[in-house]
């Protein structure tokens, strides 16, 4: 008796049952691993949700730049403008943004003095030098530099009929016509969501 090819005795019936089951099983793994390597893309690119609501020349700044600096590491980065963050993308608006010297706790006046008539233009201005004399980006150059970078700026559709705006008043290269459920979307597939 030979003991190179061990073998069981199993009744025939019993090896026709086990033979189906294990190829079943078969199927069901490879079924399984094409599953997995179609999930399995070996895409790690990390995604961002910025939702731009306020539409201040100080609050332009952040949203534009994180973005630009998100997608500068390759991660796929949104930036939906609503409400008066939609200023920040219409061209004739984003080039008169104010920045408020009230309640603002950081100005060197107090509130009393900061409502005074003129003094958001003055505080504007103010900032505006700093900005040149500091070589820091324009709001229109942080623009084209996330749009060159592959930045979606999405402008909401509501706040643009709310504002009785029109599509053309925007950027080129701006998104148009988004609607708070395509915004909502993209946040729940991000990594990071960010309201500014």
């Amino acid at each position: 008796m030979s003991t190179d090819n061990p073998t069981t005795a199993v009744d025939d019936a019993d090896s026709d049952v086990d033979a189906a089951e294990l190829q079943a099983l078969r199927e069901r793994v490879e079924e399984l691993e094409e599953s997995m390597a179609a999930v399995d893309t070996g895409d790690d690119q990390k995604k961002m949700t910025i939702v731009a609501t306020q539409g201040s020349f100080d609050m332009a700044y952040p949203p534009l730049i994180l973005a630009s600096t998100a997608a500068a590491f390759g991660w796929e980065v949104v930036v939906f403008h609503t409400f008066w963050g939609l200023d920040i993308l219409h061209e004739e608006k984003s080039k008169d943004l104010k920045l408020s010297a009230v309640g603002n706790p950081n100005m060197p006046v107090p509130n009393a003095v900061a409502a005074l008539p003129g003094m958001d233009k003055m505080a504007t201005k103010m900032m505006q030098k700093k900005i040149d004399d500091n070589g820091t980006a324009t709001i229109e150059e942080l623009i084209d530099l996330s749009l060159e970078s592959g930045v979606d700026l999405q402008a909401c559709q509501m706040t643009i009929e709310l504002m009785d705006y029109d599509e053309d008043d925007f950027y080129d290269g701006v998104t148009t016509g988004v609607g708070a459920a395509t915004a909502l979307q993209h946040m729940a597939e991000s990594d990071i969501q960010l309201l500014v």
